[in-house]
């Protein structure tokens, strides 16, 4: 039996994982993401994504809070009853690559408009890094996923609609396929997974690296 910690507040990743069987015990890491980007001077995207995602497994990692609590197991009654034999970790961040720039959460109206005006009816590369950590082994894995997204032509007041719903505002390059903007999305080639932050076939990939078998995490396993 595995409990998998997820490094990550995103509602996304964890609904990912919770459609596979799997309940993550959540544990937000604190990376200062531009900070970090400044100091190492990344401009790839994809070394971006790879960057802030191992990042945050690594920071979590360090912490003392990484066991089931009384709170963990309230919240998810049947499932939090006690930890796993095994304990694995996964960080990730995703960014947006348009015109050969990188686009993480754009935070303000005005920014997901701007970006929305450049990318409306075209195809944008979405990068997903992944970092994964055996917690008892300290052994580490990761990779990163791009998928592209090919977008509506979105503009006027179906934009600011969808701006004012505020969901662009919170996430990577200013759309996602799980809400408000599914309709915005036309076509992915890749992994759909990816698009929503967590590739799942590449991360039981990195997990099998690292030794675990996959059905561990499942819940029912607990």
């Amino acid at each position: 039996m595995t409990l998998l910690v997820l490094a990550s507040a995103s509602p996304s990743r964890r609904t990912v994982l919770r459609q596979a069987g799997i309940t993550p015990l959540v544990r937000v890491s604190d990376v200062d993401e531009d900070a970090l980007v400044a100091r190492e001077g990344l401009t790839a995207a994809a070394d971006v994504a790879q960057a802030l995602a191992t990042a945050k497994a690594q920071s979590v990692a360090a912490r003392d809070d990484l066991h089931v609590t009384d709170a963990d197991a309230a919240a998810d009654p049947g499932v939090f009853e006690r930890d796993g034999e095994r304990r694995l970790l996964i960080g990730c961040d995703s960014v947006l690559e348009l015109d050969g720039e990188v686009f993480g959460k754009p935070g303000t109206p005005e920014r997901a408009r701007l970006l929305w005006s450049r990318m409306a009816g075209r195809e944008a590369a979405l990068h997903s890094g992944h970092w994964l950590i055996d917690l008892d082994s300290g052994q580490e894995a990761g990779a990163t996923s791009t998928a592209l997204i090919r977008t509506a032509d979105i503009r006027g007041d179906e934009l600011e609609a969808y701006l004012a719903t505020g969901e662009p505002l919170a996430v990577a390059g200013a759309l996602t396929i799980d809400g408000f903007g599914g309709p915005f999305v036309t076509g992915i080639t890749g992994d759909h997974h990816g698009v929503l932050g967590l590739s799942l076939p590449l991360v039981r990939e990195l997990a099998g690296q690292l030794g675990h078998f996959w059905p561990d995490l499942w819940d029912h396993r607990r």
